[in-house]
């Protein structure tokens, strides 16, 4: 370790805050101090470190599926952030498996992880207590409640739902339906409260038909649409895969997108811009969500900050799948 000081140019302690992630080093000293690190073939005995401290050098980061192509930029953002902070990720999926996530999070105790990002819904609040009474921190998405170790990130739906509503009603649209995701998840609840909501604003009901958040729900539920009279004006989706399947199936329908039905998404996957035609969607931050995650583990780890809510915002980004509505010219 001296040798290591002695070759970054930096103290022996200064050292020891980067290897075992004691105390905030800058990214630069940092950077200089595992450089020279590899220079000297130094490695520190990561068993020793972790009984000396009582905890590993990782976050933890649980996730539903990592098919779901909204997670991977919320996995890059907080694996940045961790780098930067000295910590490495410990990354595991539930794939909304209630045993499977019971052992996600036994995973992060077992592993001694001083901090937990949960990214994912459908988690019974007892899991959220095992972690705390094993002294992890965790921060939550849309979680219910915080508590000394317990954070919660809660995604402000109503913003960019307020937006696309009365983005399209000011193009004429009247007849709203909206394809809700699983009522079972907390996320999905809010954003239905937040639709219903701000058509009622406008005295407006919405048609609802539920799915399960992926291309073929949405193909169903446009089918079963089309059955209906008044036809919808505007079909908004509980996410980005719902409405590129409700635009394959309206187009398979001899409907034109936005001529005829004009579809907005949500969360602005990367899918979202190169679909056909691009989709209007509400945008959830992704980035942003996770490098926030992960600054929230820090505060309470580093400051001893209690845990609190963070509320991220949502917004409306305008692509070519909305238009004025149909005889509204």
């Amino acid at each position: 370790m001296k040798d290591v000081a002695a070759r970054s140019g930096v103290s022996e302690s200064t050292v020891s805050h980067v290897l075992n992630s004691t105390k905030y080093v800058s990214p630069k000293v940092r950077e200089r101090v595992l450089a020279a690190m590899a220079e000297l073939n130094f490695h520190g005995n990561a068993h020793a470190r972790r009984l000396a401290r009582g905890h590993s050098d990782f976050f933890g980061l649980i996730v539903s599926d990592i098919e779901n192509p909204f997670l991977p930029g919320v996995i890059k953002a907080f694996d940045q952030a961790a780098y930067a902070m000295g910590y490495d990720v410990l990354l595991s999926t539930t794939n909304y498996e209630a045993e499977r996530t019971e052992r996600s999070f036994r995973k992060m105790i077992q592993n001694q992880t001083p901090g937990v990002a949960v990214m994912t819904s459908r988690i019974e609040a007892s899991l959220g207590d095992m972690l705390e009474a094993n002294g992890v921190a965790s921060v939550f998405l849309d979680g219910a409640m915080t508590s000394a170790l317990r954070a919660n990130i809660r995604l402000d739906y109503a913003k960019g739902t307020h937006e696309a509503v009365n983005f399209l009603h000011n193009l004429g649209h009247r007849e709203f339906a909206f394809i809700a995701g699983p009522a079972t998840r907390a996320s999905h609840q809010a954003y239905r409260e937040a639709i219903r909501a701000a058509l009622e604003m406008l005295g407006l009901r919405p048609r609802i038909v539920d799915g399960e958040n992926d291309v073929e729900s949405g193909e169903r539920a446009v089918q079963r649409l089309l059955t209906e009279r008044p036809l919808p004006t505007a079909i908004v989706c509980s996410n980005d895969l719902t409405a590129i399947g409700a635009i394959r199936a309206l187009f398979r329908s001899g409907m034109r997108v936005p001529q005829d039905v004009s579809v907005v998404g949500a969360d602005d996957i990367p899918f979202a811009a190169l679909s056909q035609p691009p989709l209007t969607t509400v945008q959830i931050p992704r980035e942003r969500l996770g490098t926030l995650a992960c600054e929230i583990l820090q505060r309470m780890l580093r400051d001893k900050v209690p845990g609190y809510e963070e509320v991220l915002g949502t917004s409306l980004v305008v692509r070519d799948s909305t238009g004025p509505a149909r005889g509204s010219l």
